[in-house]
């Protein structure tokens, strides 16, 4: 059923996925503006780590920046903010693609897992495993629509991750 047919009798913005874009940018406010809970900041253990929180922190930014770069990259003609796919569209399963199906909500949840982790903030980890859930539906809705368009969808999907390389 194609974006046409489902339209007819409801709003264009309850088709394409606009209350996503919407929630998305909330979460993504609200962990910004998040204050870090419980604080650590002061204690032994915080310090004591101090070489493997910043590692983490590293490790995680620089994920974050490579999937978002090469993602972006990768579907540059294709990219829009909704989920729902352009109408002109071509499935791409190469490059970073071929490693994560959703390398942009990768390196949102790479970025915001780093920050916890350096942080060690149990506010941020709350919001951060909200946010694994909810890219976790946008990604499966989008994924409906585009078996929609690319039948061939459902077999690259099978072979690809969806947000961490070989794990999830």
């Amino acid at each position: 059923m194609h974006y046409e047919t489902r339209r007819k009798g409801k709003l264009a913005w309850q088709n394409r996925g606009e209350y996503l874009v919407l929630i998305q940018f909330l979460l993504v406010t609200l962990f910004v503006a998040l204050p870090v809970y419980p604080c650590f900041s002061g204690t032994d253990l915080f310090k004591a780590i101090a070489f493997i929180r910043w590692t983490i922190l590293y490790l995680f930014s620089g994920c974050a920046l490579i999937f978002i770069t090469l993602g972006t990259y990768s579907i540059r003609r294709y990219l829009t903010p909704l989920p729902y796919p352009i109408r002109h569209n071509q499935l791409i399963t190469t490059g970073i693609y071929g490693v994560v199906r959703h390398p942009l909500y990768s390196s949102l949840l790479f970025a915001s897992s780093g920050w916890t982790f350096f942080s060690m903030s149990l506010s941020h980890l709350l919001l951060t495993v909200c946010g694994v859930i909810f890219f976790s539906y946008k990604a499966s809705m989008e994924e409906r629509w585009l078996t929609e368009r690319h039948p061939e969808y459902a077999c690259y999907a099978r072979r690809v991750k969806k947000f961490i390389p070989l794990l999830y």
